[in-house]
């Protein structure tokens, strides 16, 4: 496999760049991010993932190995071919689709054109975990939080409790341990009703 390429920068556009490595051109899909950050100087260095299919062999180029990585990560969600990964890095930078996966962020990732509402829960139900692994992230966040706070409180409303009381009690759950799953949020806010 290709895993990377030094070469003279020979085109530059925000879908693609052409390297040439020892008389030989190599055309690079890359996303909006990568274009952003490639300099225009004449000798590069992108990281390379290869994608072989029956028909074709397609090259992407990242600038930064932790684009690279997710862009892996994304590809190997069902339903999240190679285009719609490269989009989703071309919308948001790799740290923002990370932070969005670690912290359950559907609306972030939906915002993206062609992802639906489905496809980000998959995203986020696939990969949560090996983010929080691989980059050793903890789930506790603000955003996080408030998520899991309104969802709880809403769990409550359909349970029949009154918001108001509710959310009094679930505020006393989170502040003892702010990094509580929804379901333990709502089985200890039950206790205390």
């Amino acid at each position: 496999m290709i895993t990377h390429l030094n070469g003279k920068l020979v085109e530059k556009n925000p879908t693609y760049v052409i390297i040439e490595c020892g008389g030989v051109g190599y055309f690079l899909n890359i996303s909006l991010h990568t274009f952003s950050q490639l300099k225009d100087e004449e000798s590069i260095r992108l990281f390379t993932h290869l994608q072989v299919k029956e028909d074709s062999h397609t090259l992407f180029g990242f600038v930064e190995k932790s684009e690279r990585e997710i862009f892996r990560l994304l590809i190997s969600v069902s339903g999240i071919g190679s285009s719609i990964a490269r989009t989703m890095l071309s919308s948001l930078s790799p740290t923002q689709i990370r932070d969005a996966i670690a912290n359950g962020d559907v609306p972030s990732i939906q915002a993206i054109k062609g992802i639906g509402a489905k496809t980000a829960q998959r995203v986020i139900l696939d990969l949560k975990d090996k983010i929080l692994k691989v980059y050793d992230i903890g789930e506790v966040s603000l955003q996080s939080n408030n998520t899991s706070k309104e969802e709880a409180l809403s769990a409550l409303e359909v349970l029949g409790f009154v918001r108001r009381q509710s959310e009094k009690v679930v505020d006393k759950v989170l502040s003892q341990d702010s990094s509580l799953s929804v379901e333990d949020i709502i089985k200890l806010a039950l206790k205390n009703l």
